[in-house]
């Protein structure tokens, strides 16, 4: 996740509260208060272009010295969870960074800009005490920075925000149409996602790789990159993440035979001169069928049985009758082209085979 370095060098460096920064003395997110406050700045900066929010330093600026190590504990999945609640935009374009301020580490919550101004749905409502309740913000308010503070927005805030979101979009656009005007007669345009990568997928889009500096990035990928995995690491893997059950290379063999994975590439990749190779998505697919079926690899191993003893056997799995005859034919064939034959051995009678 990228963030402007603009808004690193102010949560550096900056002596005092702007639309960019604000500063928390609390670095410990516990009461609902808090959690209300937090929300309210993080949508405010988010639907004003982007900030950061300092933890651990006074309305000045300055490290208080305490133990901010809690705050970086918080999953931002958490974070986003609230904002939802609050908003029903699971907005999440924001992390936790260690940054150094006047030679203390301080904890700062970076936040990129909102595609789409966030309304607030439910109000920030929380208990002080005694049966009386404050609030943070109220429902159907949008909320921006005005300098230092987080409060609800005007209609010079919502025009801004549009003239913003039409800047970047005719940018984008201008940039795409001058690549196409530069273009020679004879070229063709594809569209391509931002995130190109190898794959072994059969259907994914071909594309041809060039030495132009200027063209498009490709980030290639092998296979150790996209299915990293040998059998022991997978096993091992899915162990690791499931403990109510245990798995072994034998399961991951009748699985292989059952549902036929060498064929299907996302999940494996079979190197000319070594071993299969597993992915990550192999290990999902496996506790995803887990999950809906306690005895996923209980059937598989069954199953697994079954096909092997057919292979043995030479019995074929879509027609056991006609092959189990033309067993026993050739069985006849060949009793009836023994001949009669007799051993004769010095002292001892003649003895007929039949």
């Amino acid at each position: 996740m990228k963030f402007p370095e603009f808004f690193i060098q102010k949560a550096r460096e900056t002596k005092k509260e702007s639309k960019y920064v604000d500063f928390k003395e609390d670095s410990d997110i516990t009461s609902a208060r808090q959690w209300c406050e937090i929300i309210k700045d993080v949508v405010a900066m988010a639907n004003s272009g982007g900030g950061a929010i300092v933890f651990g330093v006074s309305n000045y600026g300055k490290p208080l010295g305490v133990d901010s190590s809690k705050i970086l504990e918080i999953d931002t999945a958490l974070i986003t969870d609230q904002i939802a609640k609050y908003t029903g935009e699971q907005f999440s374009d924001f992390e936790f960074e260690k940054i150094i301020r006047h030679e203390h580490m301080v904890p700062t919550l970076l936040i990129n800009r909102a595609s789409y101004p966030m309304i607030f749905i439910k109000p920030g409502t929380y208990d002080i005490g005694k049966g009386k309740q404050d609030r943070a913000f109220s429902q159907g308010t949008v909320y921006f920075r005005h300098g230092a503070k987080s409060e609800p927005g005007s209609t010079d805030d919502i025009r801004t925000f549009v003239d913003r979101k039409v800047a970047e979009t005719k940018k984008f656009w201008i940039s795409g149409i001058r690549k196409i005007t530069k273009a020679t007669e004879g070229h063709t345009v594809h569209l391509l996602p931002p995130d190109i990568s190898a794959t072994l997928d059969p259907s994914a889009t071909p594309i041809q790789i060039v030495d132009n500096p200027n063209a498009p990035p490709y980030r290639l990928q092998t296979p150790d990159d996209t299915h990293p995995f040998r059998q022991k690491d997978l096993v091992k893997n899915f162990n690791e993440k499931v403990k109510s059950t245990r798995i072994n290379s034998y399961d991951v063999q009748c699985l292989k035979r059952v549902y036929n994975l060498p064929s299907r590439p996302e999940f494996c990749y079979k190197p000319k001169y070594s071993s299969p190779q597993f992915s990550e998505a192999m290990v999902k697919w496996m506790i995803t069928e887990y999950g809906n079926n306690s005895s996923f690899f209980k059937d598989a191993r069954q199953k697994g049985r079954i096909r092997h003893k057919r292979r043995k056997n030479n019995i074929s799995p879509k027609n056991p009758l006609l092959t189990m005859s033309s067993n026993q034919d050739r069985r006849q064939r060949t009793q009836n082209q023994k001949p009669n034959s007799s051993i004769v051995s010095p002292g001892v009678a003649n003895i007929e085979l039949l």
